[in-house]
């Protein structure tokens, strides 16, 4: 059975690796390695869209990275029980067009036995922004 340490129950410390490691994997860009940390069938909302399992998560992902380029991603801790983890982030992205963003967002995280994140819920909001606006560079 594969593992994605740390497993639950979450504690502080573990519930903060969880986070950082979530975001490293997120900012390689990688959709096979990020799927890597998901459920066979697992499940997201995604603003408006809504994701099932490893393969959609793959063609997901590999989607939003042809439309959001220079994509960088700061998350941040907010809460944990035993097999949850709630994260507040933000990220940038410049579009086709060369206009910047900012999204920022809430997410909820489920996780199974194994620490792989079987339920992920986000709600994202973007601003546009000046490139000279940019934080994360």
């Amino acid at each position: 059975m594969e593992k994605k340490y740390p497993v639950p129950p979450f504690t502080l410390e573990t519930a903060l690796q969880k986070v950082q490691y979530a975001e490293d994997a997120w900012n390689s860009k990688d959709p096979v390695k990020i799927s890597k940390a998901y459920t066979i069938d697992s499940e997201w909302r995604n603003r408006d869209k809504f994701v099932n399992g490893r393969e959609e998560i793959v063609k997901f992902l590999s989607d939003k990275w042809k439309k959001e380029l220079n994509y960088k991603l700061k998350k941040e801790y907010w809460a944990h029980t035993d097999n949850r983890i709630a994260v507040r982030f933000e990220y940038e992205y410049m579009d086709e067009k060369g206009n910047w963003f900012r999204a920022y967002g809430n997410e909820n995280w489920e996780f199974d036995e194994n620490g792989l994140m079987a339920k992920r819920y986000a709600s994202i909001n973007d601003l546009p922004i000046k490139e000279s606006d940019r934080k994360f560079k």
